[in-house]
C-alpha cells in the first residue's frame, strides 16, 4: 500500500465573463448618454402647411390643440403660461400648433406670450 501525499490537480478553469459583463455596462452607459429622451407629446397636433419649413431652436415647446387648448409639461391653460420662462428660453419659444386651430386663438396666444416677455417665438409647421 502506497500513500500519495501530493497536492491535488485542479480543474481547468473555464472563461470568466467578468470583461463582457464590463462592455455590457459601458455600452449601456454609452447609450444612455447620447440618447435623447422627449416626453410624449400631450396630444395630436397636426402643424400647418408653409413652403418653406426649418426645424426649431429653442428649449421650450408649447402645444396648442385644435380647441384652443395650451399645454405646456404639465401645465394647461393660462397656467401653461405662466409656467414658461423667458429667462430659459434660448433663443425663443417654440408653439407647435395644430393647423386646425382657430387663427384668432393663436393671435391671442401670441399676444399672451408676448405680455409674459417672449421676443421670439417659433411657430412648427410642416412642408406640403
Amino acid at each position: 500500500m502506497s500513500l500519495d501525499f501530493s497536492p491535488p490537480q485542479r480543474k481547468p478553469q473555464g472563461e470568466s465573463i467578468v470583461p463582457m459583463i464590463n462592455v455590457v455596462f459601458l455600452l449601456l452607459i454609452f447609450f444612455l448618454m447620447t440618447a435623447q429622451i422627449a416626453p410624449p407629446e400631450p396630444f395630436e397636433v397636426a402643424p400647418p402647411k408653409a413652403q418653406k419649413a426649418s426645424d426649431p431652436k429653442a428649449d421650450q415647446l408649447l402645444y396648442l390643440s385644435d380647441k384652443g387648448v395650451l399645454q405646456f409639461q404639465d401645465s394647461q391653460g393660462a397656467a401653461a403660461i405662466a409656467a414658461l420662462s423667458p429667462e430659459g428660453a434660448k433663443p425663443g419659444l417654440v408653439l407647435r400648433a395644430d393647423g386646425a386651430a382657430k387663427g384668432h386663438r393663436l393671435a391671442e396666444v401670441m399676444a399672451d406670450l408676448r405680455k409674459a416677455g417672449f421676443d421670439r417665438i417659433e411657430l412648427v409647421v410642416q412642408q406640403p
